[in-house]
């Protein structure tokens, strides 16, 4: 028999099948909500069906939407019996404890060593009784139980007077639950102590089922008011044109009584998924709630904000609030690097780079926060980091990276590690990049049907970048070009000779909701693929839309616009790093 003693994070017992991949999964994207099948085709369990299993993954990854998700398989009665993993996992336990408080469904929540997560893989079925595992061996069975291991204690949560009154009802039932939802997450992650935030930015209202519309509503009718000024991340659907591009009306509903709950509680008319482009965006050392991955990640990396990656209606309990634990990113030792990603000699890059070079150091990176080396002197933009950003977040389940000499808090490399040793050093060549590169294009069909620009939401110079590329040109009556932004972002270019150049293009705009959160009739395309220059959508997109999806820069795409197929040649510098003798090193 095989016997360990995890850390458990939700109580309970499970006895099924186990299903055990090395690779971090995120469910939002990756997870059908409707059947618990798993539906990302690059991992080892693509068509397996979680529903009923005791599922043991490393950790979760890419989008904090991962907890909506299981929100809806709990609900639905489709969920995995268990979870277990072996790397800190919040977005997916928070889903289970919120389950727990709101609709009174659960299932353990167990957290192992590695070596002991490993040995998972060799059994068949297992037993869970809060966080005991136990189980018949199927490769090399053993006459006595493994050694135990044993997480940290649980410490008592030190509250305030203010925070004692609002877990007794003093503000409201909305607060009193969204409180007591925190606390046991803190509890169940060895944290003793909450902090104020200052603001927060709310993802759980992407509708990922009937669970997310009755959670906001039934927030909002216990009386629900948020503690801190509040923002809302793209919803589902275009609330203003959903009709002109025949959009579900259901959804359309739906997603209408969603976001109303949350601006009922005082949320602002944002709408977007990239709230650092907004008016007044945080600064270097502010405390703050947000969610969306590409945003937690270019809040924590770019601008040297503060937050935890936080799941969805983590987001909503501590907007209700204004508290949050302490940990992570809110820390000075919680922003540290440990892995060293080294690159160099790549020269002259075009827009294309940056994505690539996220989705990359977000796979030799998967859980730690890393430094990459290679671009002091490269001088990123801001749009270029937002790619890169979004990139990373759908490949690392790490809240934030440091590039050195570019992001505020790396001015050096030892500035980023602080006192820690790396441990790991990866160098970075051509080759690697090319790699990545036919990952994000393994689309089949070499005509094009859709552009699909704008994930992340476009900021103001992207769409004046894009009007300079079209300009003069003539885009194929067979092919869409579609941008989605943010209402604000259309706005400040609304008087512009931009928007009319590229109104004059063929490029329609979709505001409040973004790729990943559109289908049919969009996508996929009535004829040929779907080219992106977001290495995010990329991945999300053939397992949301099923279609042939294409990556490359933004002057690629809009040649594809133009021609209607996917250009013949990768980007100059793509090749010509990919082809050198040796692994690239730097270039001064």
């Amino acid at each position: 028999m095989f016997q360990i003693n995890g850390r458990s994070l939700v109580e309970g017992e499970a006895c099924a099948k186990v299903l055990h991949a090395d690779i971090g999964l995120s469910f939002w994207g990756g997870v059908d909500p409707l059947t618990g099948v798993v539906i990302d085709r690059r991992h080892p369990l693509h068509g397996v069906c979680l529903s009923g299993a005791i599922v043991a993954l490393p950790s979760g990854r890419g989008s904090c939407s991962a907890s909506g998700i299981m929100l809806e398989l709990l609900r639905a009665g489709i969920a995995p019996a268990a979870l277990v993993f072996c790397e800190e996992e919040q977005i997916l336990t928070l889903a289970v404890i919120a389950s727990d408080e709101i609709f009174g469904k659960s299932i353990p929540v167990v957290q192992l060593e590695r070596d002991d997560f490993m040995h998972l893989g060799s059994l068949d079925r297992a037993t869970i009784k809060n966080g005991t595992i136990s189980g018949t061996d199927v490769v090399a069975p053993v006459s006595e139980a493994a050694p135990l291991s044993h997480g940290p204690d649980r410490l008592p949560i030190a509250l305030t007077d203010a925070d004692r009154a609002m877990l007794a009802g003093a503000e409201g039932p909305a607060r009193q639950a969204a409180l007591r939802i925190i606390v046991r997450l803190a509890e169940a992650f060895g944290l003793s102590q909450l902090i104020d935030v200052d603001r927060a930015h709310l993802d759980c209202c992407i509708l990922t089922g009937p669970a997310s519309v009755e959670i906001a509503e039934r927030f909002r009718d216990l009386g629900g008011v948020f503690a801190v000024p509040t923002t809302l991340n793209a919803i589902s659907t275009d609330l203003r044109n959903w009709q002109s591009f025949n959009l579900d009306p259901g959804v359309a509903d739906l997603s209408t009584r969603q976001a109303k709950a949350y601006m009922d509680m005082g949320a602002s008319l944002s709408f977007t998924c990239a709230p650092y482009l907004l008016d007044n965006p945080p600064v270097l050392g502010q405390q703050i709630a947000w969610a969306e991955s590409n945003a937690v990640v270019f809040a924590n990396s770019v601008l040297g904000a503060r937050t935890q990656k936080y799941p969805d209606y983590l987001d909503l309990c501590i907007a209700l609030t204004g508290r949050a634990p302490l940990a992570g990113c809110h820390l000075d030792h919680g922003r540290s690097a440990t892995r060293i990603i080294a690159l160099s000699g790549i020269g002259t890059v075009d827009d294309s780079f940056y994505p690539l070079l996220g989705y990359l150091a977000g796979q030799l990176s998967p859980n730690t926060i890393p430094a990459i080396t290679g671009l002091e002197k490269a001088n990123p933009t801001a749009d270029d980091l937002k790619g890169f950003s979004a990139a990373f977040a759908t490949t690392s389940a790490a809240p934030m990276f440091h590039m050195i000499g570019v992001t505020p808090e790396a001015p050096t490399l030892r500035d980023a590690l602080r006192e820690n040793d790396p441990g790991m050093s990866m160098d970075v060549t051509g080759q690697d990049l090319m790699q990545a590169w036919q990952i994000l294009n393994l689309g089949t069909s070499d005509t094009i049907g859709l552009v699909a620009l704008g994930n992340p939401h476009f900021s103001a110079t992207e769409l004046e970048h894009l009007a300079i590329l079209v300009e003069g040109r003539e885009k194929s009556p067979d092919v869409a070009i579609i941008v989605t932004t943010s209402r604000a972002v259309l706005v400040q270019i609304e008087e512009s000779d931009a928007l009319k150049r590229l109104s004059a293009f063929g490029v329609r705009f979709i505001t409040d909701t973004c790729w990943c959160m559109l289908g049919e009739p969009i996508t996929p395309p009535k004829r040929g693929g779907v080219i992106t220059n977001s290495a995010k959508y990329a991945h999300y997109g053939p397992n949301l839309a099923a279609g042939s999806f294409h990556y490359h820069s933004l002057q690629g795409c809009v040649e594809a616009a133009c021609s209607g197929r996917v250009p013949q040649d990768m980007p100059s510098w793509l090749s010509r790093v990919a082809h050198a003798p040796s692994a690239t090193k730097a270039e001064d």
